[in-house]
């Protein structure tokens, strides 16, 4: 007999309690205040609207030196019969080693029996196999250090979709900004309009949080990226990341139904040296207006 949503959820769940009890301290595991009330009131009334994915993170400690790795957890809904997103990062790993932790612990998880809960699984795999990755990741560093000329690369995405009005959602991009250090924009409205700069492991970072599990009518127009020897904080065009909201052009009758304008847009493209970005995102040449 196939198992349900409800059964799924009920599941997931469980192993939350199961993570808490494991993790009781303070900023140990993280999960918004509603995730599971949501949940529960799902399960209670049987209809209405499927509560948001489950997505919380554990923060590890590993090895002696107490390194933090933190995994990122997101559940589809039919999750534990669908595999879950997981995804561990730490500071203290280059780009390189982060996606060899990622790469060996995805194929450990592939590895394990279909239908079972796994995040428990994840979680003692990451404390018991990241060391090496993080030794690796140290040594590294230090050869780097002593080469001449090592340079770094800003990688910049500029993202469109056919409209960005939730709150939600708009909460969302801005507190992954945030988090992994990105500067650049938001445009809410009719399109949307959002770009990232940084490093590019945050970039990507990024766009999987974003996007996930269902956002339609959006895509990565198109991608930059400038090497330097010195920091790439000097190389970018934005210094925090912006929430842009320029004045509406109509009003049809429907809710959030408003075009932004983007004769202002293509001026502020301009001014942060990126006028030749409205064309790539709209396929028109844009023009200002004389005054």
């Amino acid at each position: 007999m196939a198992i349900t949503v409800k059964e799924c959820l009920e599941l997931q769940l469980l192993e939350v309690e199961m993570l808490l009890s494991m993790f009781p301290k303070r900023g140990e595991f993280s999960l918004d205040a509603d995730a599971v009330p949501s949940i529960q009131r799902y399960l209670r009334n049987g209809d209405g609207a499927l509560p948001p994915q489950l997505e919380y993170r554990i923060a590890l400690d590993v090895g002696e030196a107490k390194v933090k790795v933190e995994l990122q957890v997101l559940l589809p809904r039919m999750y534990p019969q669908v595999a879950p997103q997981l995804f561990a990062r730490s500071d203290a790993l280059h780009r390189q080693q982060q996606l060899q932790l990622n790469t060996a612990l995805a194929s450990h998880i592939s590895s394990l029996d279909s239908g079972d809960l796994c995040v428990c699984e994840a979680v003692q795999w990451v404390k018991d196999n990241s060391l090496p990755f993080l030794e690796n990741s140290e040594a590294s560093s230090e050869c780097a250090s002593e080469g001449v000329g090592v340079k770094e690369v800003l990688h910049r995405m500029w993202i469109y979709s056919h409209h960005i009005y939730r709150q939600e959602l708009r909460k969302k991009i801005f507190d992954s900004a945030k988090k992994l250090n990105l500067t650049g924009f938001c445009l809410t409205g009719k399109p949307g309009v959002i770009c990232v700069e940084g490093l590019r492991e945050n970039c990507d970072e990024f766009w999987r949080v974003i996007r996930y599990p269902n956002w339609k009518h959006i895509s990565c127009k198109h991608v930059e990226n400038i090497e330097t020897e010195g920091s790439i904080d000097n190389l970018r065009l934005f210094h925090s990341f912006e929430d842009l909201q320029f004045q509406a052009h109509g009003d049809y009758g429907l809710r959030n139904d408003y075009h932004m304008d983007l004769g202002q847009f293509l001026e502020f493209l301009k001014q942060h040296q990126s006028g030749h970005i409205f064309q790539i995102l709209f396929g028109v040449e844009g023009k200002l207006s004389d005054n």
